[in-house]
């Protein structure tokens, strides 16, 4: 337990690693690099639907994130759900017991490879991703130029803000 690695940067404040990881000294301080963290979080994910009692605001919010919706997107995915609401939910541990269960449908329809329910949240992704496009300038001087973020440096991006 003394090597174990306290694991939060997947949002949840209950995670331990016993292994699966790396320590690196950094000029900065102990550094910690995580083997295949996109397994991890699938495992997490696995858990949490597993689980036989009610979500925590944190473990729904972790499985959103794993979906990759906002809490907007997830509101309307519900039925008319305000962004707030699922925050509030999130912020004070007090999902509804109907919304704690459609999540845990959600995240096991994507992990079962469900079409419809994938195809229902790519569309919606998609509107958000629209809405809250990101932009980043490249180039230096006259020769800068405004592209859109690519999928890939977003994903970086939101890794580096987590």
């Amino acid at each position: 337990m003394k090597n174990w690695l306290h694991y939060t940067a997947s949002g949840l404040d209950n995670v331990w690693l016993a292994n699966g990881f790396v320590v690196k000294e950094t000029k900065y301080g102990k550094g910690y690099a995580i083997f295949d963290v996109d397994g991890l979080h699938r495992l997490l994910a696995t858990h949490l639907v597993d689980k036989n009692a009610r979500l925590s605001g944190q473990e729904f919010r972790f499985l959103r994130n794993h979906l990759r919706l906002t809490q907007s997107s997830l509101g309307k995915l519900l039925g008319d759900v305000s962004e707030n609401a699922v925050s509030l939910w999130e912020r004070k541990d007090n999902v509804p017991i109907a919304y704690d269960r459609w999540m845990r449908m959600l995240v096991l329809a994507k992990f079962q490879g469900n079409t419809k329910v994938a195809d229902a949240m790519e569309r919606i992704q998609s509107v958000e991703r629209l809405v809250h496009q990101k932009y980043v300038v490249r180039g230096k001087d006259s020769s800068r130029r405004v592209d859109l973020m690519k999928k890939s440096e977003r994903e970086q991006l939101e890794l580096m803000l987590a």
